[in-house]
């Protein structure tokens, strides 16, 4: 998407008598990252504000359902969308997958983890950190692959639970957890790896990290809603996700 020079845009935004709007966006903690520089880049070419809050997606359906004032959600899975909308919530028609996650153990220790994850099958480690899979989807496919790999029950009694994805990569940098299970996104740009030792795992491991954006009810009027979910089909805010290493549907 061509970028409008800054007196264009002004100059149409006024003619069409459009006026620069803010949307409250709840925003899945994995995707912290490319959601702030796509917001970024928003805001440069619409004039709309999008206020990101991050965290984890159980978390935000329990707000949601208590009246938090969000227009539109980026979930971690597609089922809380779902859910949001059959319950009406949210808009049916608006949701989307707008990226497909991929699961990672990581350490900050560069050669801890190698492409077989044989530490986790040696158990030589103390912590192992884990987002927790009632509220956060990547919690629960972690739970998932070390079910797959018969590892779960040996392993359980060194879990450091995070309450977030986002919690659960502090524990991991910070040194409280060796390893931990986290979203490639936190730890991977531009095809690199930024720091440390990692096992991506296997789509086969686990169900498939859909993740989908929905319209709540409270942003259906507003345009800066419709148009910031109509920017992250663009393809600038795909080029973007793609390089965090999620892929496209």
């Amino acid at each position: 998407m061509k970028r409008l020079p800054a007196l264009l845009l002004s100059l149409l935004l006024s003619a069409f008598g459009a006026q620069a709007a803010e949307v409250q966006v709840a925003v899945a903690a994995n995707f912290t990252a490319p959601s702030q520089q796509i917001a970024a880049e928003f805001e440069r070419q619409t004039g709309h504000h999008a206020a990101l809050s991050f965290g984890a997606t159980g978390k935000f359906y329990a707000q949601i359902n208590n009246g938090a004032p969000f227009d539109i959600l980026l979930a971690a899975d597609d089922t809380t969308p779902e859910k949001l909308v059959k319950e009406g919530q949210g808009i049916a028609a608006s949701r989307f997958t707008y990226a497909v996650g991929t699961l990672v153990l990581w350490s900050a220790k560069a050669g801890l983890v190698d492409d077989k994850a044989s530490i986790l099958r040696s158990g030589n480690f103390n912590k192992l950190s884990i987002a927790n899979p009632k509220t956060a989807p990547y919690g629960l496919a972690a739970v998932e692959t070390l079910n797959k790999m018969k590892l779960l029950d040996a392993l359980q009694a060194k879990f450091v639970q995070g309450e977030n994805i986002a919690q659960t990569l502090q524990f991991v940098s910070t040194g409280n957890a060796d390893l931990g299970f986290v979203a490639l996104s936190q730890v991977f740009k531009d095809g690199k790896l930024n720091s440390g030792s990692a096992w991506i795992v296997p789509a086969d491991m686990h169900e498939p990290i859909l993740q989908d954006a929905v319209l709540l009810n409270k942003g259906k009027d507003n345009p800066a809603a419709s148009a910031f979910l109509e920017f992250l089909k663009s393809p600038y805010a795909h080029a973007v996700i793609k390089s965090y290493g999620y892929a496209l549907r």
